[in-house]
């Protein structure tokens, strides 16, 4: 995720209404800023403290400043939603819902409806859908 990306901007409440309704049910929502800062100076460490705290996030918001974490995971846009399950096996990559900025509310239906079904079973069978959103901005190298 980042700050300044429409699409995340559009689910950030819903990101802290995840992290409300799944904290008590073994659930850790974290969330990792991997763009290029020095391009994009609202998604700087300091801005992002100042997101955390101006949208109440209640799970923990990390700068992957060398990008290496979002290079590891394959991330290509914000946001990018990852779900491991206690294996640590990647088990749902994928949207968290299918609104759009500007067409309709986000609701986390996609997310949470494969949550309620990992919790419940121990597997996913709901369609996963890519995720959507804005492509993370990747430092220049060379």
């Amino acid at each position: 995720m980042c700050n300044h990306c429409p699409y995340v901007k559009h689910v950030r409440n819903q990101l802290v209404s995840l992290s409300d309704d799944y904290t008590d049910r073994d659930v850790q929502l974290i969330g990792i800023n991997s763009n290029d800062a020095a391009a994009y100076p609202e998604d700087s460490f300091e801005k992002m403290v100042e997101e955390a705290d101006r949208y109440g996030y209640t799970f923990p918001y990390l700068h992957d400043e060398s990008q290496e974490v979002a290079r590891a995971y394959g991330a290509v846009c914000t946001p990018d939603v990852f779900v491991y399950d206690s294996a640590r096996e990647l088990v749902y990559r994928g949207r968290l819902d299918g609104s759009r900025p500007g067409k309709g509310e986000s609701n986390g239906e996609d997310l949470r409806r494969a949550l309620d079904e990992l919790l419940k079973s121990g597997v996913i069978d709901s369609p996963q859908y890519p995720s959507v959103g804005c492509s993370i901005k990747w430092r220049r190298t060379g």
